[in-house]
């Protein structure tokens, strides 16, 4: 995937160039606070790694706390870093809302913040940037290959991922917004199971006890896991995952990929997760007293069975199955 290979790249060059230390601060390491949701999928831990990595090739003393899915112990962890004096913020959030006051107090502590991963709802000149995917346009991807795949004719089933965070909101709407055009195309049943493995597994064995399952003719799931989650319960009761029930999903992991290689799942739409390169170029640029970007989106694709990109359908059509990569 092109925008991978130009990640590397950066990656490669950018390796053998100190990071700036902060302006005024002599040659003190420079330090940046990461406050990360938590590691409830492999997209999570990706991401995490992506991070933590380049981190240590720029010689970058990062202040990493994950706050295990809950927004009071990442609010915690920004005030920390405030107090501590950091040079800079990363803050992938948990929920949309409830980071004016703490982004207000980084502001006035003269401490760049950098939202990544998932936005926030809260006044853009509180933070210099966001970086990362779009998440309505990711729900609206897949709700546009099923209405093509199916000839606008679908009962859906959707795994939701955690209440209230950026991503479930958006993904869910983009994706009612993408259906809504066509009359048969409807969800009949839906849920969150957390962005978790295991809670799609619960609540797939719950939908399939459930009357209205009996006409579902597919599962959308916010994210891989809960998609993997969903088929080991399927194949517990003898379903056949892809077949008896089409499966679309967001993410593009490892394991997703090769459940969209085993005909398990039918559609991945890519959310990728290696921002550390991005985010620590932004940092650099910052803290040297440079503009960047107020947004700064990434390029992503969508890969069915039969491996074509529909995302980027001018650069990829001849992406064959075996050639999808995962993370």
């Amino acid at each position: 995937m092109k925008s991978r290979m130009l990640t590397i790249v950066a990656t490669a060059l950018l390796a053998a160039v100190p990071f700036l230390t902060s302006c005024g601060k002599g040659n003190k390491q420079t330090a940046i606070g990461f406050a990360q949701t938590g590691s409830e999928s492999g997209w999570r831990n990706a991401n995490t790694k992506s991070v933590k990595d380049e981190a240590a090739k720029r010689n970058i003393d990062l202040k990493f706390v994950d706050a295990n899915s809950k927004p009071d112990n990442q609010r915690k962890a920004v005030s920390d870093f405030i107090a501590q004096r950091v040079d800079l913020i990363v803050i992938e959030p948990i929920e949309l809302s409830g980071w004016d006051q703490i982004l207000k107090d980084a502001k006035d502590a003269k401490i760049p913040v950098i939202i990544a991963d998932r936005n926030v709802a809260a006044s853009s000149d509180l933070y210099v940037t966001f970086i990362g995917s779009d998440f309505l346009d990711e729900g609206k991807k897949a709700g546009e290959w099923l209405a093509k795949k199916t000839g606008g004719k679908a009962v859906i089933a959707e795994m939701q991922g955690e209440s209230g965070s950026a991503p479930a909101v958006a993904r869910q709407k983009g994706f009612m917004e993408a259906i809504s055009k066509y009359p048969d195309m409807k969800v009949v049943l839906t849920q969150t199971a957390d962005f978790k493995r295991a809670k799609g597994q619960e609540l797939m064995a719950t939908f399939l006890q459930d009357p209205k399952f009996k006409d579902v003719t597919v599962l959308y799931a916010h994210n891989d896991d809960m998609a993997l989650g969903a088929i080991s319960a399927m194949e517990a009761v003898g379903k056949k995952p892809g077949k008896d029930i089409m499966i679309v999903s967001v993410d593009g992991t490892n394991d997703g990929i090769q459940a969209l290689r085993d005909g398990k799942i039918n559609c991945v739409v890519e959310c990728n997760p290696l921002l550390g390169p991005q985010i620590f170029d932004n940092a650099q640029k910052i803290l040297k007293g440079e503009t960047v970007a107020k947004e700064q989106k990434s390029v992503e694709a969508v890969y069915d069975q039969e491996g074509l990109d529909y995302g980027r359908p001018e650069k990829a059509i001849n992406i064959t199955k075996s050639e999808v990569k995962g993370f």
